[in-house]
């Protein structure tokens, strides 16, 4: 059964409590800063990391991937101002889970089509995962020269550890 009917009804109890500082709120974000983290449901970058709504632009994709991301990060930079970007993987990641090689062939199975043209972006280590979209946007000629952070949010403490 679909979770459109409940979405719906969640958003008119939302919407009737919308408040005008909330719809004041300007399109750049407050705090000027992008966060970059993996789509899992059991992670809530804004809440774990204290944000607010307005504060920050939360980019998420699944693994947290940085290369999924730079598009959004140039927009967030050049036309929303944002100036500090930080990565948040997490443990337990389904990326861990597989291969490139193991998603195309499950796509080719089920849907009878080739993916060998997309890169999946799984990963073996977590915290390595971190240090690599770092560095990957730490290059990036398109991204502005900004302070970038790491962090590995542990799934079942909360706690996130920032990964140098």
């Amino acid at each position: 059964m679909s979770v459109v009917p409940e979405f719906e009804a969640a958003n008119a109890k939302y919407a009737a409590h919308f408040t005008k500082e909330k719809a004041a709120l300007p399109m750049p974000p407050g705090r000027k800063v992008a966060v970059l983290a993996c789509m899992d449901a059991r992670l809530d970058p804004a809440r774990a990391l204290g944000l607010e709504e307005g504060d920050a632009h939360v980019i998420r994709n699944a693994g947290g991937r940085a290369l999924d991301a730079v598009r959004s990060l140039i927009v967030s930079q050049q036309l929303l101002g944002t100036r500090e970007i930080v990565i948040v993987h997490h443990t337990d990641c389904g990326m861990l889970t597989f291969t490139d090689d193991s998603l195309r062939t499950k796509i080719r199975q089920e849907l009878g089509k080739n993916a060998d043209g997309l890169a999946f972006l799984p990963f073996s280590d977590v915290r390595q995962s971190v240090v690599d979209d770092v560095k990957l946007l730490e290059e990036n000629e398109l991204l502005l020269d900004v302070p970038i952070t790491g962090y590995v949010y542990d799934v079942k403490t909360g706690q996130i550890k920032k990964v140098s």
